[in-house]
């Protein structure tokens, strides 16, 4: 399952990969990074076909999540792929606006791994 996660922070790649090693190592996930909105949909422009799932920050310079989210949908009404939106701001304005733009959950930040690996195997299976 080809994963491509959307965050402005630099930390988030390492973190991810490390919590993610052994599902990395048996071949389960691979990660795919970009560092905003704007390098995501460039990626998507060439790679839609491979991309299973987004997590994508909301809050970023440039292109924030929910305006990479609404052009996504905008392009391809029906999933795949499957869209996680995750902010450090669990409030129900972000919460409404992402649901209504299509996405298809919403997490909060600081990311609790465990959740998050139980709902990649839900989304995968």
């Amino acid at each position: 399952m080809k994963v491509l996660v959307v965050d402005d922070e630099a930390d988030v790649q390492p973190l991810f990969l490390q919590r993610f090693r052994r599902e990395i190592k048996n071949g389960d996930i691979d990660f795919t990074f970009a560092q905003s909105g704007e390098e995501a949909y460039e990626y998507l422009e060439d790679h839609y076909s491979e991309v299973v799932m987004i997590l994508s920050d909301i809050n970023m310079p440039g292109m924030s999540g929910l305006d990479l989210l609404r052009q996504i949908r905008a392009k391809h009404e029906s999933a795949p792929p499957t869209i996680m939106m995750v902010t450090a701001y669990g409030d129900e304005e972000n919460y409404q606006q992402a649901m209504q733009l299509g996405a298809d959950d919403f997490l909060t930040k600081p990311l609790d791994f465990s959740v998050l690996k139980d709902k990649l195997k839900t989304f995968a299976s």
